[in-house]
């Protein structure tokens, strides 16, 4: 199949995935086309049949906003005319789906393209929810020839707040196992443990809805049973209220800010616990990395987490906000090496066989070919 491929290329699960898709689809023979406004973060090197496609943004003075998503709906139409493309898969649903829809519909007297819109999240839960973009983004959905979401979670919310009659496909993220795997305990452990300290992690964009400040209080709660370091890998809005929050609760010798990262195997690797207390989590992909390390989670109950994460088996779940018995959870593990060990297998187990990427990808394969022949 030759299939193009619209997402953002910034740091953020969706993109992640996108772009991980496509390459793993490229390296099973098809024909993949990137069309973004720039080169995804993750497309750092050559992969035999994947191509990209820059959306070029007009600066004339008249247009006081930048019109992306008609210069991306003339890319799209561009690019299937010319590498004959036989399908459109845009993932997050402003303004990729509108786009697909615009260029399906200048395309129709010379090709039936079709257009499959993946839901990652916030595009349903946050964004589309306001006002301005609800009525665009129920329009695109119904008008996709197949939509996927992330989780069931997902996928009943979508139903729900648009009012959408449409199928929708659960197709949950992916791993690349061998890449996320268990590895032996590096230098950057002895670095930021050098007494042998227990590590607690957490990765995002630091968001509110990621309440990325709890994790520091939960920290603040186990260091009182066991010696524990905290990293933070990430930037967004809420860095500077951890930074003083750290400060406030004086813990600075104890929580390591790194910022944005690449090498993300080798952090969560040098953990010990993943946490992700986030306010909303339609699936979860940095937990998923996380247990495909080998490491147990502590989450919250929201959205998609508790389709990831087994309760007392890969990890814990707790209500949101709830930060005592987060820290709870995660003094008992560290304190329990059977436990632990047990939590971790289980991790790394369910991560193989639910989630590694030669699960997944042959069901979007199976899903593609059903709406071409639709």
């Amino acid at each position: 199949m030759k299939i193009g491929i619209t997402c953002y290329p910034t740091y953020g699960g969706s993109g992640v995935i996108a772009t991980e898709l496509g390459k793993a689809l490229a390296q099973r023979g098809h024909q993949i086309h990137f069309i973004s406004y720039a080169l995804p973060f993750r497309l750092t090197s050559f992969v035999e049949n994947v191509f990209f496609h820059e959306v070029e943004m007009s600066n004339y003075p008249l247009f006081e906003f930048p019109l992306y998503t008609l210069a991306l709906a003339s890319k799209m139409v561009e690019v299937v005319e010319f590498e004959d493309l036989d399908l459109l898969h845009v993932h997050y649903a402003i303004p990729h789906a509108s786009s697909a829809y615009l260029a399906k519909n200048m395309l129709k007297k010379k090709k039936d393209v079709k257009i499959i819109t993946t839901l990652h999240g916030t595009d349903i839960t946050l964004v589309g929810l306001e006002p301005s973009f609800l009525p665009l983004v129920k329009f695109s959905i119904e008008e996709s020839d197949g939509v996927t979401a992330v989780s069931r979670f997902l996928k009943e919310k979508t139903l729900t707040n648009y009012y959408i009659e449409k199928d929708i496909e659960v197709i949950p993220n992916f791993i690349d196992t061998e890449l996320f795997k268990p590895m032996e305990a590096c230098t950057f452990r002895n670095h930021i443990a050098p007494a042998g300290e227990k590590i607690l992690v957490h990765t995002s964009n630091f968001r509110q809805v990621k309440r990325v400040p709890d994790t520091i209080k939960i920290l603040e709660q186990v260091i009182k049973e066991v010696p524990t370091k905290l990293i933070l890998v990430g930037d967004g809005p809420d860095r500077f209220e951890c930074e003083r929050l750290t400060r406030q609760l004086n813990l600075m010798d104890h929580v390591k800010f790194l910022g944005k990262q690449e090498g993300l195997v080798e952090i969560l690797n040098s953990a010990d616990i993943f946490l992700i207390p986030s306010q909303s989590e339609s699936f979860g992909l940095a937990a998923l990395e996380a247990m495909s390390c080998g490491k147990p989670v502590v989450s919250s109950s929201v959205g998609g987490l508790p389709e990831l994460i087994k309760h007392n088996e890969t990890g814990f779940i707790a209500e949101i906000g709830d930060v005592d018995r987060m820290a709870k959870y995660v003094i008992d593990l560290l304190t329990n090496k059977k436990k632990y060990e047990a939590f971790s297998k289980n991790s790394r187990d369910r991560a193989l066989n639910k989630f590694d990427k030669s699960k997944v990808i042959p069901i979007y394969e199976e899903f593609y070919n059903h709406i071409l022949n639709a």
